[in-house]
């Protein structure tokens, strides 16, 4: 029987009981019924249950949930998703003018003005992206331990290159197999160019929203960008609940919270990066525009993930300041009492204050136990935390983001664009990690099937030149 991943009420339901416990709802009298109903917890890390609800469970999961949805949170204040209220929670909301004193975090002197990234940064981030990208696709959806012990087993911990079978005892390889749709072109042994990848397929779709809409586009321009050209298989979670509510005539931003307890996920995280690329110098600007695209299927923290992350990237792509000043100016669009905002400052200090990165991933691990593997909050948290212990190092970056687990291969992508970035060049990368690559890039996305990295930076830099 057909089971559909992220979309099914029955499958929905115990996911939205943890979200509401997160958010500050209460929910124990509703998840008290589901259980006396004999209503399934959620699947554990895929997106469908193996065994089809009744008729019955299926209807009352639909009124569950929006029963849920009305449920007042106790940390509204703190955790608002409306534009206005963020910035009016953010006291050092950074300035308008980029390269201002007034755009700098508290106690940091002005340094150089704002400076337009060349291509070759561009082309840097965006192979950075993919890198990060690929070598955490094998792993994806793996225990913690299993990605240790695979990569120990290889003679690769820790990590510092592809992982690889070659050499995989049998007993290992069975008892942590690879992700079953990323092994046959993410190891070392069969890498043949860019597969294609949500996180890799985002981004061009920003690239095509900027290229019809400017950078003044709405929430209903991604909307319709996404009917027009995404194909709905290709999207997941928070992504695939808000697609399928706009098929049933839900307009944003209502299709961010319609049954849809994926919307502090991490989805709107891996849209952000050319939010950040073509607003050098901006971070307000760039934080603003991740959040017209993430109000399509994100709330709260999901939101503010992609801000800081638009933010930070803005900020390194003047090429004018370190992965800490970076990280900081994230922080600075990100309401200050969130869930998000502790998380990442705790995630810096540790990576600050331990030098064993197992340390800190082991410490992190056990603060977020409670958050699924593809929550915003721990995994902009493990982002942090690799790229502060790198010190931007783009190597040092994508192994630790990838090594620490959750959801490998977004971290990966995220911890390399803005590396890369940093990097400034693409020979300044590792010739491991761009050679494989091939300069090309497959994916569903228009056009652009086979597209070269090098394309893609010339057509983000005539983005970035635009008003």
């Amino acid at each position: 029987m057909l089971r559909l991943t992220w979309v099914q009420p029955e499958d929905l339901l115990g996911h939205e009981l943890r979200q509401a416990e997160q958010d500050g709802r209460e929910p124990s009298a509703i998840a008290a019924r589901w259980r006396a109903a004999g209503g399934p917890p959620a699947p554990l890390t895929a997106g469908a249950s193996p065994v089809p609800a009744s008729p019955y469970l299926r209807l009352l999961a639909k009124d569950l949930l929006d029963e849920l949805d009305d449920l007042p949170s106790r940390l509204a204040e703190h955790e608002p998703t409306e534009l206005a209220r963020i910035r009016a929670l953010c006291r050092d909301w950074p300035s308008q003018t980029a390269g201002s004193r007034a755009s700098q975090p508290a106690g940091e002197s002005e340094t150089r003005p704002r400076a337009t990234p060349t291509e070759a940064h561009l082309e840097a981030a965006w192979l950075g992206r993919a890198a990060g990208c690929l070598l955490g696709k094998p792993v994806e959806k793996l225990p913690l331990d299993g990605i240790r012990q695979l990569a120990e087993a290889t003679g690769n911990w820790p990590l510092t290159t592809w992982f690889t079978a070659r050499g995989l005892p049998a007993d290992l390889a069975g008892r942590y197999p690879w992700n079953r749709r990323s092994a046959k072109n993410s190891l070392a042994e069969n890498i043949d160019g860019m597969p294609e990848d949500d996180d890799l397929n985002y981004p061009l779709l920003n690239l095509v929203l900027l290229g019809r809409h400017g950078k003044h586009f709405t929430t209903a321009d991604v909307a319709r960008l996404w009917l027009d050209e995404l194909p709905a298989a290709r999207t997941f979670t928070a992504e695939r609940v808000a697609y399928r509510n706009l098929l049933s005539g839900i307009e944003p931003p209502r299709t961010a919270r319609h049954r849809n307890p994926f919307r502090e996920w991490i989805g709107a995280l891996i849209r952000a990066d050319v939010h950040g690329w073509s607003n050098p110098g901006d971070p307000a600007a760039a934080a603003e525009q991740a959040h017209r695209d993430a109000t399509l299927t994100h709330t709260g923290n999901g939101v503010y993930a992609a801000m800081f992350t638009a933010a930070a990237i803005a900020e390194a792509a003047t090429g004018a300041h370190d992965v800490h000043h970076c990280l900081r100016t994230g922080l600075m669009v990100v309401p200050p009492a969130s869930r998000l905002a502790r998380a990442v400052r705790d995630a810096i200090r540790l990576a600050e204050s331990t030098s064993d990165f197992g340390a800190v991933v082991d410490e992190l691990h056990a603060a977020h136990r409670g958050y699924h593997w593809v929550h915003a909050i721990p995994n902009t948290a493990l982002i942090a935390a690799a790229l502060t212990h790198a010190d931007g190092d783009f190597t040092g970056s994508i192994c630790r983001a990838v090594s620490g687990g959750w959801d490998t291969d977004s971290n990966g992508a995220t911890a390399g664009s803005i590396a890369g970035l940093l990097a400034g060049h693409p020979t300044a990368l590792p010739d491991r990690w761009t050679t494989p690559l091939k300069n090309r890039l497959a994916t569903s996305v228009g056009d652009f099937n086979g597209v070269g990295f090098d394309a893609l930076a010339h057509l983000t830099h005539r983005e970035a030149h635009r008003s």
